[in-house]
């Protein structure tokens, strides 16, 4: 009898980027990348250096307030405090959305061989993001802020996403609450006028999330050539909707009232900014372009995108 294996079955099966690869192979290359290129933050990092005065805990072009009038009327110290509190409120979300992240990624490889390397990535990608989510929960320790949790019906909202998601939907969340903060990250760790500590972060962060973008990507690309219509459909809408949920919870507006601001107008200053719309819709660019590509960017789907503000 001749055995049909997993490689044999997808030969040939191609989307818009090219033929699908190997899913062993793939997973092979990347647990030899983690066995070269993984941290322990612990270890790695000084938790006990004193902040630097006058250094920032964010750039200053990302921090949502960013050229506002009210942003204007801010002293130098009031945006630098600022910037500590949205690098608390980004490790807040980075946290309630790996411990999402974890939960569809066991579920991925539930009924999968445990043995293949495809599993043992994701259990290797599992490690890291327990690491990270200690990593962030430190941080803000360090920081003296406040933990800045997502509202609660976000809250429920990502209870409910990872109880009904579909594969291609877990995916498609993974890369949206991964790319768009590497892309913000990769501006961060080399930039001199930011604290020590908070570059540390950035980079061990983007050094292993790059990897974990490239598992997602390929598995959703291989989910959207494979999966039934109606798994393609669905995660279509729901994707849209998380992107929805995902830009309003990326800034907690408890950190205006946390700095002395008035909460509404700031709120109200951040939605009419230009500059912060083209800095998330510029941050979603290389996820969107891929979605779209793959045909995860379709119908209903698309318009959801497009009111989260990450799809121009």
């Amino acid at each position: 009898m001749t055995t049909v294996t997993e490689a044999d079955a997808l030969e040939g099966l191609r989307d818009a980027l090219g033929l699908l690869k190997d899913r062993e192979q793939v997973a092979e290359r990347l647990l030899d990348s983690s066995a070269k290129h993984s941290f322990d933050p612990d270890k790695e990092l000084d938790w006990d250096a004193p902040f630097e005065d006058g250094k920032w805990f964010w750039p200053p072009e990302l921090v949502s307030l960013y050229d506002t009038p009210l942003w204007r009327r801010m002293s130098e110290e009031q945006r630098i405090e600022l910037s500590k509190h949205e690098a608390a409120a980004l490790a807040s979300l980075g946290i309630w959305f790996e411990l999402i992240l974890m939960q569809l990624l066991v579920r991925h490889v539930y009924d999968k061989a445990a043995t293949s390397a495809h599993v043992r990535y994701a259990l290797t990608e599992i490690e890291d993001e327990c690491r990270h989510s200690k990593m962030f929960a430190r941080l803000i320790t360090r920081g003296g802020t406040p933990h800045y949790p997502v509202a609660r019906v976000h809250h429920n909202l990502g209870r409910l996403f990872k109880t009904i998601s579909t594969t291609p939907g877990s995916f498609t969340a993974t890369l949206l609450g991964e790319e768009i903060l590497d892309w913000m990250q990769r501006l961060t760790f080399p930039d001199e006028r930011v604290q020590t500590l908070i570059r540390g972060v950035t980079r061990i962060h983007v050094v292993e999330e790059a990897r974990h973008v490239r598992y997602a990507r390929e598995e959703l690309r291989r989910q959207m050539v494979t999966a039934p219509r109606w798994s393609q459909e669905f995660t279509r809408l729901t994707s849209g909707e998380f992107a929805r949920v995902f830009s309003v919870a990326f800034i907690n507006p408890e950190v205006y009232s946390n700095v002395g601001l008035d909460q509404k107008e700031a709120m109200a200053q951040v939605k009419a900014s230009g500059h912060r719309r083209e800095i998330m819709q510029t941050g979603a660019r290389r996820l969107t372009d891929f979605l779209d590509d793959i045909g995860v960017l379709r119908g209903p789907g698309r318009q959801l995108w497009r009111s989260s503000g990450l799809l121009a």
